[in-house]
């Protein structure tokens, strides 16, 4: 079972905005102005999904094509990631492009981040870290899709989340371009 199989097991509601022909992400121009590539499960995640929204709370970010270059700007200069930052309310982590810096794939609709931890080198190897609206930062050792995969599989807890997350039946929104 690939790695999308395995997120669509857990959120069977979202398989109704899968593309079966791929979405058309120019996947060079975006990773040219980011400044680095990204995770495999992830490509095929933005491949196959348009934005999506996970039982009201939960944003999950893909570039839309046409637009790859505004993806990428937005990653490289996220201003509340910065903020904090500046403030040392990072608890060590820096944002991108700095080494080993956070991109952001998604946010909740209470103030919860979700990025990637760019190293190490590798994409597919990038955990992912999320900071809680309680200002908590958590380091989990799985990419993005295998993330969300297990939170709503119920297989990985995310302490600091509002205590009916993840609902028991999560419904799934896709935004069109």
């Amino acid at each position: 079972m690939s790695k999308i199989e395995e997120l669509e097991a857990a959120l069977p509601s979202m398989t109704q905005w899968r593309v079966t022909e791929g979405r058309g992400v120019d996947w060079t121009a975006l990773e040219t102005a980011l400044g680095t590539a990204l995770p495999s499960d992830y490509r095929s995640l933005a491949e196959a999904y348009p934005v999506l929204v996970i039982d009201d709370f939960v944003m999950v970010s893909v570039p839309t094509p046409g637009a790859e270059v505004s993806w990428a700007s937005a990653s490289r200069n996220d201003e509340i990631l910065q903020d904090l930052y500046e403030m040392d309310d990072t608890e060590g982590y820096v944002p991108f492009p700095q080494p080993g810096g956070l991109i952001g794939w998604a946010a909740s609709n209470s103030g919860d981040d979700f990025y990637w931890k760019t190293s190490p080198a590798d994409p597919d190897a990038w955990p992912v870290v999320v900071r809680t609206d309680n200002a908590d930062w958590i380091e989990f050792p799985v990419g993005a899709v295998d993330f969300l995969a297990g939170v709503y599989g119920r297989t990985i807890d995310v302490p600091g989340m509002p205590g009916d997350f993840p609902g028991d039946f999560p419904k799934v929104l896709g935004l069109s371009e």
